[in-house]
């Protein structure tokens, strides 16, 4: 069985920028892998492009064996997108949000009642189903953008950096709640800046303008480094990779 996200030179340019420059990458079913990188490393747009959002300017990527150019619909059947700023709605319950994304996929009927259910339990939100969204704290915004991006049970889950910015108690939650995803088959693509969050991934690439300059377990990269965190491994791939240019 082949990879199920797969790219070959994924570039990407803004004018002179280049936001991307020739990725290539595979990711395993199954797997969590973190793309890691400060901001204005080529994170974001990478996870755009995958999610067939925005072309790339040269290279391919097929996610879930799907060109994400050519079967962009396709695509977007079995994926769920989770970016920074998730499109909730403040004057809705959270109920209404789930129902109104719901609605959105199409599900309906005892399947809606049935997984919203399930949802609610897994991330502990069942107390606040009727707490408007504007009422919630960061956390538990962050929880609920998770519920409505997995209502059509999708088999690939990309997330930009979704614990940015959340106490560390909701961000232990989340992770808690991502590994139980994983558990149940689900393969995971995230971008983010916190090197510590980088060591629970199964594989982390590193970003550095725009380009991929190291990928592997965290464990074989601190090996590979030297090193005794993704933080200085991180550092040292910068310095190996500045002193060839």
């Amino acid at each position: 069985m082949g990879p199920i996200i797969e790219t070959r030179n994924l570039t990407r340019r803004f004018g002179a920028l280049t936001a991307v420059d020739h990725l290539n990458l595979t990711v395993a079913e199954g797997e969590i892998f973190g793309l890691v990188g400060p901001d204005g490393a080529g994170k974001t747009t990478t996870l755009r492009m995958l999610c067939g959002l925005i072309d790339p300017t040269e290279g391919s990527a097929r996610v879930a064996g799907h060109d994400v150019q050519r079967e962009s619909r396709a695509v977007k059947d079995q994926i769920g997108y989770m970016a920074q700023r998730f499109g909730l709605y403040g004057d809705l319950t959270v109920q209404e949000n789930m129902n109104f994304y719901a609605d959105l996929f199409g599900i309906t009927g005892a399947e809606r009642e049935s997984l919203s259910a399930q949802l609610l339990r897994m991330t502990r939100m069942e107390p606040f189903r009727n707490r408007q969204g504007a009422q919630l704290s960061g956390g538990m915004k962050q929880k609920l953008a998770l519920m409505c991006t997995l209502l059509h049970r999708p088999r690939i889950l990309f997330l930009d950096e979704p614990t940015n910015g959340v106490d560390p108690v909701s961000r232990r939650d989340f992770w808690a709640i991502l590994y139980q995803l994983l558990k149940d088959g689900i393969t995971i693509f995230m971008t983010t800046a916190y090197l510590d969050e980088a060591e629970r991934c199964n594989r982390v690439g590193l970003m550095h303008k725009g380009r991929l300059i190291r990928c592997d377990s965290p464990e074989a990269m601190k090996r590979a480094t030297g090193t005794v965190n993704m933080e200085g491994a991180f550092i040292k791939s910068i310095r190996e990779v500045e002193a060839l240019a």
